[in-house]
């Protein structure tokens, strides 16, 4: 009865002198993202990713799959099996580690696009390689800590020993050797990779024994495992009854300022939700393209974190279970007064190197072997 109905519409207007043109609506596009070990609720690199493809979510209408890895050997199978499905306008492969994985799924499903964050696939017309130039954003976060310390020793944690965190160590030295030139003083600097990115007892631990050194400002540069530094900062400061810092943590990937309130001065954001939504943006669109992408300070690859991102970054905490120290309100409140006990003079010098960089008046040196990172620590006097 319902098609008869319709039928007997389309004669009457037909005979009114009208055409009618039925237009199917169209398809849904499907999305994918693979994590990386840790995954949601690492408050970083991870739900950087997430939050980039929510917001292509809302934005577009595509629907978006999420596949956790638990393990290095879950991200071939992992990857293939979404491809195999033949149904994705894209898959997106969060992180560096997945990179050999995609390379074999990619030419095995030429006609399947992908992309990857921080991976470097050149030449692969049905792959984007997302890269962030994270040694720009780190040297903001090394003169911060050059210009606050007041022991004149600063440290930095580290995941994984790989090529992609040799760009944070670049940017982070340059940034205290120029807050040096500025101010004449001599920092030690201490560095520790930890082999991990998802033990926070572990960053917990080498950060204590920065701390124990006289180090006051310590670098995440370690995923989950800086939870662990960050952990540790808030209790040795509140051990020594202050209730904010020196010492103090900085954050990275995400605005990770919320997570001890007075005690994290500041976040190196990777803008990896960034790369996941212009990759969804595109494919949604039907012009996707392969190739290598590079995302920097000029067009919103790295960001040093400010009072606008505490709320959305709560909201992702809130999201994954997690109980916020303190209420928004009094996180804000706490964040500003940490902020204003810093000299104006300090943001500024920032604001100036930002703008240095962003022009390329300043290109920070950029190591991807071990050769090359350990000449650079040699040249900034890095205690390992």
């Amino acid at each position: 009865m319902a098609i008869v109905g319709i039928v007997v519409v389309v004669v009457i207007i037909a005979a009114a002198g009208y055409v009618l043109t039925i237009t199917p609506s169209a398809p849904v596009k499907q999305m994918a993202v693979v994590f990386d070990v840790g995954g949601r609720g690492d408050l970083s690199f991870n739900d950087m990713a997430y939050l980039g493809a929510e917001r292509a979510k809302k934005d577009f209408g595509v629907n978006v799959t999420y596949v956790q890895s638990r393990v290095g050997a879950d991200y071939l199978p992992n990857l293939r099996n979404l491809a195999s499905t033949g149904k994705y306008s894209l898959i997106v492969a969060i992180g560096f580690l997945l990179t050999d994985a995609l390379n074999q799924t990619a030419q095995e499903f030429p006609n399947q696009n992908f992309a990857i964050i921080d991976g470097y696939l050149p030449g692969m017309a049905n792959v984007r390689s997302i890269l962030f130039s994270e040694q720009d954003g780190s040297a903001l976060v090394g003169l911060l800590a050059g210009l606050v310390t007041k022991t004149n020793k600063v440290g930095v944690v580290l995941g994984m020993d790989i090529p992609i965190l040799y760009k944070f160590e670049s940017g982070y030295y340059y940034g205290i050797s120029l807050a040096e030139n500025l101010t004449g003083k001599n920092i030690q600097i201490f560095y520790k990779y930890t082999g991990t990115f998802t033990d926070v007892a572990t960053g917990k631990q080498v950060t204590d024994g920065f701390l124990t050194q006289g180090v006051d400002v310590v670098y995440n540069v370690a995923g989950l495992t800086g939870k662990g530094m960050l952990d540790a900062v808030a209790d040795w400061g509140t051990a020594n009854g202050k209730t904010m810092g020196p010492p103090y943590g900085i954050g990275v990937d995400s605005d990770q300022d919320w997570i001890h309130p007075g005690f994290v001065l500041a976040s190196m954001m990777k803008r990896v939700d960034v790369g996941v939504y212009t990759a969804m943006r595109d494919a949604n669109a039907g012009n996707f393209t392969g190739n290598v992408y590079v995302l920097g300070l000029g067009d919103g690859g790295n960001k040093l974190s400010d009072a606008s991102d505490l709320g959305t970054f709560m909201d992702v905490a809130v999201s994954q279970g997690v109980t916020l120290p303190m209420s928004a309100d009094q996180t804000k409140s706490v964040y500003n007064q940490m902020r204003n006990q810093i000299d104006a003079s300090v943001w500024a010098k920032i604001a100036d190197l930002q703008q240095k960089i962003a022009s390329k008046q300043v290109v920070i040196p950029i190591p991807s072997t071990p050769a090359e990172i350990q000449a650079i620590r040699a040249q900034y006097g890095v205690t390992g």
